[in-house]
């Protein structure tokens, strides 16, 4: 049995819940999210706490009983608090800036790439060089700050391009001059 998917999850008190089946309906104050779970887990809510158990010992169901147990709790804290994915754009003449919902990115192209959010995320620039990535669902705020940094992978000689915040680049050794 999983050790994580062992952990019952509290629910907050400002969130609803409802369960039919294996779907899952979460509303909390920053939004709402649905979502079906894997087969081979039940799942059960009762007195502000969820429950999700492997319906047999089987190998297929133990694999999911974290990762569904994972998927609930991120949901619970996605309605609640939100995500934030932070990165930042280095090099020379390289920014971001918003226009309407959409990000632009100058990142030493011929032309500037336009990244248009999906429903439920939104961008924000700080200092020209500091994107932030936020929404309630985990799995899109991170897919797309990937796209983002996707545009311009940062390279390893100089560190230049989109990196994550905190992420770090393992540099090479650029190439030596002839030696006399």
């Amino acid at each position: 049995m999983s050790r994580i998917g062992k952990k019952p999850i509290s629910v907050p008190d400002k969130v609803d819940v409802k369960v039919e089946g294996l779907s899952l309906t979460v509303k909390g104050p920053k939004g709402e999210l649905r979502r079906t779970l894997p087969t081979g887990v039940t799942i059960s809510y009762k007195e502000n706490s969820i429950l999700i158990s492997p319906i047999n010992e089987k190998r297929k169901s133990r694999e999911r009983h974290g990762l569904s147990r994972t998927l609930v709790a991120n949901m619970l804290e996605g309605v609640t608090n939100g995500y934030i994915r932070k990165l930042e754009i280095i090099g020379v003449g390289s920014r971001a800036q918003v226009k309407g919902r959409n990000l632009v990115v100058s990142a030493g192209y011929s032309h500037p790439v336009e990244v248009v959010p999906p429903e439920g995320i939104t961008f924000k620039v700080e200092n020209n060089t500091n994107v932030m990535v936020s929404g309630i669902d985990k799995e899109l705020v991170g897919n797309e700050a990937a796209k983002i940094r996707a545009i311009r992978p940062p390279e390893p000689y100089k560190g230049k391009g989109i990196r994550f915040e905190g992420e770090h680049i393992i540099r090479k050794a650029g190439k030596s001059g002839k030696k006399a």
